[in-house]
């Protein structure tokens, strides 16, 4: 599973712009746990996405590049479009015969690595269903 995490973090307009980092590593955590559970089962979700573990790759970019991996969840860091690199990541994945779902709300991304073979899926996918102590997301 590749996730672009410009994409999902920016779809909740929690405060994330004023710690671009804190808010890659919060998302990198939630994805840790989500690595370890498999993804929720809903609409859009691949049944081998839902058993764990998940391989998780979360591609940052701009101010949130150097972002450490943790247990569950590789960080890379696109050296220039993020869009390029997870198309790289994902098509790098295919060839391999890997399955490859890709999580970001980007028509333009999802068109390109849909004609790759990969499946995609919205960021409330990646999203917890409410706010605890360590992140106000909500799954609106």
């Amino acid at each position: 599973m590749v996730v672009d995490a410009a994409n999902v973090i920016g779809s909740v307009p929690d405060g994330w712009w004023r710690d671009r980092r804190g808010a890659a590593e919060r998302l990198r955590d939630r994805l840790a746990v989500l690595s370890g559970t498999g993804l929720p089962d809903r609409p859009g979700v691949p049944g081998w996405a839902t058993r764990p573990p998940l391989d998780l790759v979360m591609v940052v970019e701009g101010a949130a590049r150097g972002v450490e991996p943790v247990a569950g969840v590789a960080v890379e860091d696109a050296p220039g479009s993020g869009d390029d690199h997870i198309v790289a990541v994902t098509a790098a994945a295919r060839e391999e015969g890997r399955p490859c779902l890709v999580v970001t709300a980007d028509r333009g991304l999802r068109a390109r690595v849909e004609a790759l073979g990969a499946q995609t899926t919205g960021p409330r996918t990646v999203r917890p269903n409410g706010p605890s102590a360590d992140d106000s997301w909500t799954d609106g």
